[in-house]
């Protein structure tokens, strides 16, 4: 019996592209089969050669976050053994919500995928941007914000127990990751949903106010924009100023860690100057 995988297979390693067996093809039925399977393979290596072109980190975070909110849709866990709660982690050291709470953007919907959108891009484009070839700083970044992040909400909680409802710190992260990148970008024009024509810079704000026009709250977008403040202000502007210095020193087991290779010379890049791709205009930069 010919196996029709095996010659989909062969044929398409050796790089051919078309099947040389053309009795094979005469057969209709056989053909007919042999075609199917070769637009199948097409399709999956296209498809996994896009998903192994995101970089690392962004492949890596994005995965997570569309598996654990794929989990939830499921009933395979609940939101529950995801929140932050740190009485459970100091006392039943549930340590994983340390992580997963930084995962969970809620249930499929508009939300999820607005979130989603804005988390891709951007942190895409800062690590193929302003930090292309220093993954272990990147990752230091968001080892950065996340302490920050926890430590704060942890404070909050302890402050206004039960009125704090900021259990989930997805969104804020997403909110730190353009707020960095609207600061490193800040000439390019911008405009959102065709209603607004702004700077970079103004970003994150449009953002939390159009989180607010869908009543959610601000409390959380003004965490993310005010830890990201503070990663820019320590990374590109107090190193510096007049007696500053650089304060947050990638440790060095990071870059023995997270060393990546040479770039791939044909590899391409998501352009960072672009921004969000709603009608978006560069601008040169005056000076």
């Amino acid at each position: 019996m010919l196996d029709v995988t095996e010659i989909v297979r062969t044929h398409w390693s050796t790089g051919e592209g078309r099947f040389n067996h053309v009795e094979v093809l005469k057969r209709p039925k056989v053909s007919s089969r042999i075609k199917s399977v070769w637009r199948r393979s097409i399709m999956a290596n296209t498809v996994t050669q896009e998903y192994m072109q995101i970089p690392a980190v962004t492949r890596a975070y994005t995965t997570a976050c569309v598996l654990t909110t794929a989990a939830v849709q499921l009933e395979l866990i609940t939101p529950f053994q995801l929140y932050f709660n740190p009485d459970l982690i100091l006392k039943k050291y549930q340590v994983w919500r340390l992580i997963t709470n930084f995962l969970f953007f809620g249930p499929l919907g508009f939300s999820f995928l607005f979130n989603m959108i804005f988390l891709y891009r951007y942190c895409r484009m800062l690590e193929e941007g302003s930090f292309r070839g220093r993954t272990a700083d990147f990752v230091y970044m968001f080892l950065f914000g996340g302490v920050l992040m926890t430590m704060t909400l942890t404070k909050c909680l302890q402050l206004f127990g039960v009125f704090v409802n900021l259990f989930f710190l997805g969104q804020a992260f997403t909110i730190m990751l353009v707020y960095v990148w609207s600061r490193r970008n800040p000439y390019i024009r911008m405009n959102f949903f065709g209603l607004l024509n702004f700077q970079a810079p103004f970003l994150p704000w449009v953002l939390m106010g159009f989180s607010l026009l869908l009543g959610n709250s601000i409390v959380i977008d003004l965490l993310g924009i005010g830890v990201g403040h503070i990663y820019y202000f320590l990374e590109d502007v107090f190193p510096y100023q007049p007696g500053g210095r650089k304060l947050l020193a990638t440790p060095a087991f990071f870059r023995i860690l997270f060393e990546t290779p040479q770039d791939d010379p044909n590899y391409n890049p998501l352009p960072e100057e672009h921004g969000m791709l709603w009608n978006d205009q560069n601008q040169e930069d005056p000076r």
